[in-house]
């Protein structure tokens, strides 16, 4: 029986690089996953995860979506209760998955969390599955190369953190803006793939897939924070 993958998707670089990797690899993936958390969450990307059906078109591969509504992630007072909490849906749509269709393992995308890779990974272990997560505690900056080099375009869409102020929304992941980062970290602490929500992101096009994601969107500023707001997507004309 040929192995089947579930790919945690939502769009941003880090879950879509771990989906890259895994189709280079042979892997067999024949689902991704994304969750829509609401407004905030412990364990999961926010923004624009509406897109990832758009996503999924380009590179082909079905979506199956999990809305489990409002996490109640801003009033949380135990942040490790609320990560459990907040697995459950998943788990409970990764089971029935894998008892209707079989499922051999999941991709994720987290590099430096262990709140949040601690979780997958006996998450993981109850559901009797393997978990393939090719970024985990590698160098990020060689990371981001990496990316940039196999052909992802990145938007940054949302930023919270000192030193990333309104001009860095929409901006592209390109080498520049990695060397800016880098220089963000000695300054201000910014991680350089944003790993502590520092900044998130939305992957437009890439090797992985058929036809890019086209946007229209205007900015929001918070003050110290903000984010883009989305009002239109479509993808793009071509299939390569």
């Amino acid at each position: 029986m040929t192995e089947q993958w579930a790919s945690l998707f939502s769009g941003g670089k880090d879950s879509s690089w771990a989906l890259y990797r895994a189709l280079e690899d042979g892997l067999n993936v024949t689902r991704l996953v994304t969750v829509h958390p609401g407004e905030d969450s412990y364990m999961y990307h926010v923004p624009a995860t509406d897109l990832a059906a758009l996503a999924a078109e380009s590179i082909g591969i079905d979506l199956l979506e999990v809305d489990p509504g409002d996490l109640g992630a801003a009033a949380a007072t135990d942040a490790g209760a609320q990560g459990d909490a907040e697995l459950e849906p998943l788990e409970a749509a990764l089971r029935e998955l894998a008892e209707r269709e079989g499922l051999s393992g999941v991709t994720a995308g987290a590099v430096e969390s262990e709140f949040q890779t601690s979780r997958i990974e006996a998450m993981c272990e109850r559901l009797g599955i393997d978990l393939f997560a090719p970024l985990w505690q590698r160098d990020p900056v060689a990371l981001g190369e990496a990316m940039i080099d196999a052909g992802f375009e990145i938007l940054i869409v949302q930023v919270a953190a000192g030193g990333l102020d309104e001009s860095w929304l929409g901006r592209r992941l390109d080498a520049d803006t990695l060397d800016d980062l880098v220089a963000l970290e000695a300054s201000h602490g910014v991680h350089p793939l944003g790993e502590g929500g520092e900044f998130e992101t939305l992957v437009t096009d890439g090797p992985h897939m058929d036809r890019p994601i086209e946007l229209s969107w205007e900015p929001v500023w918070e003050g110290t924070r903000g984010h883009v707001r989305i009002t239109d997507a479509r993808l793009g004309p071509g299939e390569r």
